[in-house]
């Protein structure tokens, strides 16, 4: 069976997320999506695991849970979490935060007790610890072997493992000993498994991808997502899916363009300045508007640590997608200036109705059938998005990237033409 899964979310016991995220949104908009197993995250919270246990009814056996007032729905539940360390290592201070996988509601609560001596719980969803990275997963591996920890979007310039500003050059630096204990690494919106290929020493941990998601809205929960072929859908099957790195039971990830990622290349958001690598280094990492410090974007901190060439691929690795969100293409075409616009709303109901849900409007549907009900323009969106044919304005500092679908101008079947506007970026070449 097709199992999709997105295992790493937030509740709205979370800094800056949703208050319309719990239980009941989370399933309506997750079934929308396609997703049939969803991560519940911040199960560390004592509001929110109170509510999970209202909320959820464990299936016998599988270590999974179904929403209990939707006892037909197709989403499955996996209890899991987010939490932040925060430690000194010569004498840095290291910000690393890590998703936690685990098979109940009676482990969690296990680990809750443990990791409270290290924070307090209630004040946020994705807790912050003052505690080592392997003392974390130390912790997290007593309670049961069964549970999983994976580095947390491993790139992001922030509290992450790889980060610029404070994260390491290799995962052994991190987790030092209980490495051991680490499956997968997580590669975060701005970055893909093409440029996690670059580094050998990431061969033998598997690349997993998940939104991340603050809001329940479909251009966020399921914007990147894993892909299984399992005989049956349990906690086990995913989890030994992921440690074994099988492409045979792990297919694939569902992975936006990184460039569309919030912190793809380097820049500085306050000036509008974004740069690729070696523009950036040519500068000294210095804004040259404001001779502030640039924030550092993951493709450039993946060049500074990869010892393999653009395009190396390992052999017997699960694959990877490139998608965007049915409502940013279809606000991208029609020009709206949010996907959540309601003629946004109308074009991406009509094909949820049509097709059962986005994953299949997007890898799915045919050419003919798109158009029938959304026309062509979106209909050959949507087409050049799954192949790859849609350029993307990288994302900078906090500032997602542009999608451009259609630069050159456009031949319609019987309708308008249309040609978007291509979006000006500033570069070096602009300053010199």
């Amino acid at each position: 069976m097709r199992v999709i899964a997105d295992l790493h979310i937030h509740s709205k016991y979370s800094r800056a997320t949703s208050r319309s995220m719990d239980i009941e949104n989370i399933t309506r908009f997750a079934q929308i999506k396609g997703l049939n197993l969803v991560g519940t995250g911040d199960f560390t919270h004592p509001a929110w695991f109170k509510e999970l246990r209202k909320n959820l009814t464990e299936e016998p056996g599988t270590g999974l849970y179904r929403p209990a007032e939707k006892p037909d729905s197709r989403v499955r539940y996996m209890i899991t979490g987010e939490v932040s360390t925060i430690f000194n290592h010569e004498s840095s201070v290291k910000k690393i935060h890590h998703l936690i996988l685990t098979p109940s509601l009676e482990t969690a609560n296990q680990i809750s007790d443990r990791l409270a001596e290290y924070g307090d719980l209630t004040i946020d969803g994705r807790p912050t610890l003052n505690m080592t990275a392997p003392q974390l997963v130390e912790e997290v591996m007593e309670v049961s072997s069964d549970n999983v920890v994976i580095p947390a979007h491993a790139w992001t310039p922030w509290f992450s493992l790889f980060g610029a500003f404070s994260g390491f050059d290799r995962i052994e630096d991190c987790y030092q000993d209980m490495t051991k204990c680490i499956p997968a690494i997580e590669t975060g919106l701005s970055s893909d498994p093409p440029m996690n290929w670059r580094l050998s020493t990431l061969d033998r941990f598997t690349l997993v991808s998940n939104s991340d998601s603050h809001s329940c809205w479909p251009w966020r929960i399921g914007r990147e997502a894993n892909v299984f072929d399992l005989k049956e859908l349990t906690y086990w099957s995913v989890v030994d899916a992921i440690r074994a790195k099988d492409p045979s039971r792990f297919r694939y990830t569902i992975e936006t363009d990184p460039a569309y990622g919030k912190y793809h290349w380097t820049g500085h958001r306050a000036c509008g300045i974004s740069l690729p690598p070696r523009e950036a280094i040519k500068l000294g990492n210095t804004c040259p508007v404001c001779h502030k410090r640039l924030t550092k974007g993951v493709e450039q901190r993946v060049e500074e640590l990869a010892d393999r060439p653009v395009g190396y691929r390992p052999e017997n690795v699960p694959g990877y997608i490139h998608l965007l969100p049915l409502s940013e293409i279809i606000s991208t075409v029609i020009g709206a200036s949010s996907p959540n616009q309601r003629r946004v709303w109308n074009l991406y109901d009509a094909l949820i109705s049509r097709f059962g849900n986005e994953y299949k409007v997007l890898i799915d549907a045919q050419f003919d059938e798109l158009a029938e009900v959304a026309g062509v323009n979106i209909a050959e969106a949507i087409i050049r998005v799954r192949n790859g044919q849609v350029k993307v304005i990288p994302g900078y500092d906090g500032v997602y990237g542009r999608i451009v679908i259609f630069e050159e101008p456009h031949r319609e079947l019987g309708a308008p033409k249309f040609k978007a506007k291509k979006p000006k970026q500033r570069t070096l070449a602009d300053f010199v």
